[in-house]
């Protein structure tokens, strides 16, 4: 009767550790969303009051849990107006930043993430285009390596989409 207690017992324990979850995004206007968290028991929600180009998931601190990935249109401090990403994360049931960016390497086109990494397509200051990867390294993305550099636009889209990279 105990054994079967607790093999009971840790079987919802397994369960509820490995819960279901989900990012959404919702637009209210052009410049603002809510980035939603909905899981088993509870639903967070996160405003993003800025207009967004991109959203996707993905594990990106390889915790095994999906975490959320927005390019949103903002100026910041030191830098003028221009695409940032910001990574949320799932924090016991709530919506929680783990990376708001300001800057990569370039000047941010677009981003993907393929295989544990941020793929990025970059413009820089003498009209040429790269593509970088990033991964997570504890507070934030750490530069791993260049898939293209001084690429015209077109071939760097081409090398940005490819996931054979």
């Amino acid at each position: 009767m105990i054994r079967c207690w607790l093999l009971a017992v840790s079987c919802w324990l397994l369960a509820a550790s490995a819960c279901a979850q989900q990012f959404s995004l919702e637009t209210k206007s052009d410049t603002l969303h809510v980035l939603v968290l909905t899981t088993d028991s509870t639903v967070s929600r996160w405003q993003l009051p800025y207009p967004v180009y991109q959203f996707t998931t993905g594990d990106v601190d390889g915790d095994g849990s999906t975490d959320a990935l927005v390019g949103v249109e903002k100026a910041t401090r030191f830098y003028p107006m221009g695409r940032r990403l910001f990574i949320f994360k799932n924090y016991k049931g709530h919506v929680r930043p783990l990376w708001m960016g300001s800057k990569l390497g370039g000047t941010l086109c677009d981003f993907r993430f393929i295989d544990g990494r941020v793929r990025s397509l970059e413009a820089s200051a003498n009209g040429l285009y790269a593509v970088a990867e990033y991964e997570w390294a504890g507070f934030g993305l750490r530069f791993v390596r260049f898939l293209a550099t001084g690429a015209t636009r077109d071939a760097a889209e081409t090398i940005f989409i490819n996931n054979n990279q």
